[in-house]
């Protein structure tokens, strides 16, 4: 496995790859089985596997939450070159913001429901960055997961709006044996709380509506940000002291 800190090198290297499909798995490190089954999708179907770490701090509504993102480089490096990633971008942000961000991608209508509610500027940032690196990495196939159903909906529907040549590919939520759907930000749930964030999932997924979900979910202590149904997805987002928890289902 190759690492690359210098975007301007990868470039160069990039030039030189001929082989397809290449697959692209973009992460923010604090890598989990949830990531790695994104490796493991794109292993089954393309010749070449890239990931990138970058933690990206233009996607970040509260800077405290930035500050506090969980980080073990060396870690998520094993994990992936264990997978049988070939390349990985570890780009720093003043190569992915060269500009400063003062060029950005910007959606008017659905980044402004449900998270984007509540976080705003999120997904001017997750927009952003996600093309940025597809132009960095040019990939055939790019492996995202639903449990960030709406920035997959986003990303989806930002390729096909500037005819980006690439196929977005959806990955089921990777979930603990008790239904908590694994997420880098469960690191930094307490004891009790650990014990009380699967019923996130229960409540979700057991609800005959979305009403019914979240009195069931503000009953057992949860501060509800929402739950909402849309089209065959429920979703929701709930934080509990400081940490944000997301999650859907089909319903």
């Amino acid at each position: 496995m190759k690492v690359f800190t210098s975007m301007t090198q990868w470039q160069t290297f990039r030039q030189g790859i001929k082989e397809h499909p290449l697959g692209f798995v973009p992460t923010m490190g604090a890598l989990h089985q949830g990531h790695l089954s994104l490796v493991e999708a794109s292993r089954e179907t393309d010749l070449i596997t890239i990931a990138s770490i970058f933690v990206n701090p233009r996607q970040f509504d509260d800077k405290r939450d930035f500050d506090a993102y969980p980080s073990d480089y060396q870690s998520d490096l094993e994990m992936l070159e264990a997978a049988g990633v070939h390349f990985v971008l570890m780009p720093e942000t003043g190569q992915i913001y060269a500009d400063d961000y003062r060029f950005k991608v910007t959606e008017s209508e659905f980044s402004h429901k449900f998270c984007g509610a509540h976080r705003p500027g999120h997904f001017d940032g997750v927009l952003t960055v996600v093309m940025r690196l597809l132009n960095l990495v040019r990939p055939d196939n790019a492996y995202f997961g639903e449990k960030d159903y709406q920035q997959l909906k986003l990303i989806s529907d930002m390729v096909a709006a500037f005819f980006v040549p690439v196929n977005i590919v959806a990955c089921q939520t990777i979930r603990e044996e008790d239904g908590l759907a694994m997420s880098s930000r469960n690191r930094r749930l307490d004891k009790k709380s650990r014990q009380l964030a699967p019923e996130l999932y229960a409540a979700i997924r057991n609800s005959a509506t979305a009403d019914e979900a979240t009195e069931i979910l503000l009953e057992k202590g949860f501060d509800v940000d929402y739950v909402e149904d849309i089209a065959d997805r429920r979703l929701a987002a709930v934080r509990m002291g400081d940490t944000r928890l997301i999650d859907n289902v089909k319903i």
